[in-house]
């Protein structure tokens, strides 16, 4: 396992992070457990989950995950992990969460009642990476920030960070720490995948020049870069195949946007190369992900402890040129296939 620093911090992570998404709804306790325990004997220190999770959020699931990590957490040294969670995006945003009575913000009220119900499921005193989970287009971010950079000074959060999150919002926030003598973003976390190169157009600059570590989320566009999505295959059990009869039309969109026609026949093309190479499609796709200088580590979900067999290889992987070269062929030919 290969370790590297977020962004200025003295977080050193493994470049492979776990997430937790799927703990509490596609897997129980004990299920959840195994893949910790594998995660964690093969070197991974690095760990990710929210206050909305598991996923998709409901009012009944909320914080279950938090919890199930939490008890998974007061049986190792707390110092040998990095536990990185997030408080809910704003209720503007791109949908209302179900967590205090959807009225959620990044303003002072929330971030510290989210901090404080995190703190009491996880069972610690403190966190490593504090994110938001989605921007507020309405609090200012010098209010959001203020708040943040509270709970680090108090010694609750040691550093923070962001999500979903644009070039412009993320240099916004980046000046006004400076200019306020605030705390920083020490990272970014967003979609970024073979399938979903936006990224790289705008915002990887802002991370290179001043050295904020991108934590991809979905470096298997949701399991799709595996190669178990086929254009006419069975999709049932999937994720993409349950988000398709989600009663909820959010997740109908999601499903639209990973598993449509030309997501699918990019994850195809793209897994005959990984076989080309006698590679799992998983590993190259994780891998590609850790190719870039400002991703620290990269975030992969399980459901089952064998699928970390190809993520977990991923870490020690570097793909040739010749691979590479490949994989950007496919991009020009179908263009950013999620939209």
């Amino acid at each position: 396992m290969k370790y590297n620093y977020i962004g200025k911090s003295g977080l050193r992570v493994s470049n492979i992070c776990m997430g937790t998404m799927t703990f509490g709804k596609k897997c129980n306790k004990p299920t959840s457990f195994a893949i910790l325990d594998k995660a964690f004997a093969n070197g991974i220190n690095f760990f990710d989950t929210a206050e909305v999770y598991p996923v998709p959020p409901t009012v009944e699931t909320y914080g279950i995950t938090e919890g199930i990590f939490g008890e998974w957490l007061a049986g190792r040294p707390r110092d040998s992990i990095i536990l990185a969670t997030k408080v809910a995006g704003a209720a503007n945003g791109w949908f209302v969460p179900p967590v205090r009575h959807g009225l959620t913000a990044i303003d002072a009220f929330h971030i510290t009642t989210a901090v404080e119900g995190s703190l009491r499921r996880l069972k610690t005193d403190y966190l490593d990476l504090y994110q938001v989970h989605w921007p507020d287009t309405v609090v200012p971010i010098e209010e959001s920030l203020e708040a943040l950079d509270r709970l680090v000074r108090s010694g609750k959060v040691r550093y923070i960070g962001t999500s979903n999150d644009t070039a412009y919002g993320l240099t916004k926030a980046l000046e006004t720490s400076r200019y306020r003598g605030f705390k920083r973003f020490e990272s970014i976390q967003n979609n970024f995948s073979l399938n979903n190169r936006r990224f790289l157009d705008e915002i990887a600059i802002v991370c290179k020049k001043e050295q904020v570590g991108l934590l991809p989320f979905s470096p298997l566009a949701g399991g799709v870069l595996s190669g178990k999505y086929t254009p006419a295959g069975n999709w049932e059990g999937f994720r993409f195949g349950d988000y398709l009869t989600n009663p909820d039309p959010r997740m109908r969109a999601q499903a639209g946007r990973f598993a449509g026609e030309r997501a699918v026949a990019a994850a195809q093309k793209y897994a005959a190369i990984a076989r080309k190479y006698d590679m799992s499609p998983a590993t190259m796709a994780a891998a590609w992900t850790l190719s870039f200088d400002f991703v620290p580590s990269t975030i992969v979900g399980a459901t089952h402890p064998t699928q970390l067999d190809d993520t977990l290889a991923a870490s020690e992987t570097v793909l040739p040129a010749e691979l590479l070269e490949e994989c950007d062929a496919v991009h020009r030919e179908i263009l950013y296939p999620m939209g």
